[in-house]
Formats: structure tokens, C-alpha cells, sequence
């Protein structure tokens, strides 16, 4: 069966063809509004996104938050969904199982939020303010430090060693952290230093 089209005419019915095409695209037809009250709205709209590191291991994944409330307006966010980083140059968006149900993590019942402290002669830890805790850490590390530091060795040459005291650093940081940490941990004079990440 053959079709004697002008070009004119097949201009024509492509262009009428093309916008009846986009009108259905655009939402205007019956089909369309159909399909769309089908479709459940998209679970992260309205979140706010925070990029962050896993605490887990030394791998240090890349993670994206996401979170519902406006700090801005005094409302408490909360964490409603947690995925990989795609970006990320470490894990590229993929994450571990551990990785994968971090938010069961941040929901747990168990989960620490604030620092405790056990006094001399307690049998439990009760808890304390972030200031208190890290007030009670540089009295300790300082009044240690007085007591022990090592300046000069038995043949008189200036060490000054700080054997007392270890540090363990974090293993989720990027190479600047650590080598900052390195360095003040280094200058204060501790010998006992290693890593997460060799742990």
C-alpha cells in the first residue's frame, strides 16, 4: 500500500504528532494524571543532605545523611535515611552491611549521645556535659604530664618523652587531620601513638 505525502504534509502531521506528544508528557492528559496519583511522592524531598564519614573501620566510606527538621527554626532534625556517597573518591557510593544499616546505628536505644564518667569507688557511670568531660581529660592529661614528662635522658641530652600517656587516633579522617594530629600529639611529647586504622 503506498502513501503519495508531500513534504509539507508529512511536516504537518509530524508537528501535530510532536505536540500531542508533549501535551501527554506534560501531564495533561487523563493517562498521565492517573499514573501520577499511582506514584507514591519521592521519600527525600524536603530533607536536608549532609555529607559525613562511617565510624566503623578504617575504610573511612563517604555517607550521605538525610534529614527532616529545620535547625534554623529551632526544629530537631532527625535522621531519616543513609546512603553511600557516590562521590566519594574511597568507596564510590558502595557501602559494607555494616555501612549499609547505619541507621539502625543512629536509632539504637543503646546508643551513647553524651560523655560518662565512672567516679573512684562507683559502681556505674553516670553522665556528664561535653565541657565537664573535656575539662576532666586536659586536668588529667596535664597534671600526667607535669608529673612524668621525661626532659633530658640519662646522658643529659633534652628528650622530653611523655611515656605515661597514649594516643589513639581516629582512622576516619583525611591525611591533613592526621598529620595535624600527629604533630600535636608528637609535640606534647607522647612516644605512645598509633592509629585506628593499623589497629
Amino acid at each position: 500500500m503506498n502513501f503519495e505525502v508531500s513534504r509539507r504534509g508529512f511536516l504537518k502531521s509530524a508537528g501535530a504528532g510532536m505536540v500531542g506528544t508533549s501535551l501527554g508528557a506534560f501531564g495533561f492528559s487523563a493517562a498521565e494524571a492517573a499514573v501520577m496519583d499511582g506514584i507514591r511522592p519521592f521519600k527525600l524531598t524536603g530533607t536536608t543532605e549532609t555529607r559525613n564519614t562511617c565510624p566503623y573501620c578504617s575504610v573511612a566510606c563517604g555517607v550521605i545523611l538525610y534529614s527532616k527538621g529545620d535547625l534554623k527554626k529551632g526544629e530537631k532534625a532527625e535522621i531519616t535515611y543513609i546512603e553511600g556517597d557516590s562521590d566519594h573518591p574511597t568507596n564510590r557510593g558502595t557501602l559494607c552491611p555494616k555501612g549499609a544499616a547505619l541507621l539502625d546505628f543512629v536509632k539504637s536505644e543503646t546508643r551513647l549521645t553524651t560523655p560518662r564518667i565512672r567516679k573512684a569507688g562507683s559502681d556505674k557511670f553516670e553522665d556528664v556535659s561535653w565541657e565537664e568531660a573535656l575539662d576532666r581529660i586536659a586536668r588529667l592529661m596535664k597534671d600526667d604530664r607535669d608529673q612524668n614528662l621525661v626532659v633530658k635522658n640519662a646522658d643529659g641530652v633534652t628528650v622530653n618523652r611523655w611515656t605515661t600517656t597514649g594516643f589513639l587516633a581516629a582512622s576516619a579522617t583525611t591525611n591533613e587531620t592526621a598529620f595535624v594530629t600527629y604533630k600535636v600529639v608528637r609535640s606534647a611529647g607522647m612516644v605512645v601513638f598509633d592509629n585506628q586504622a593499623r589497629v
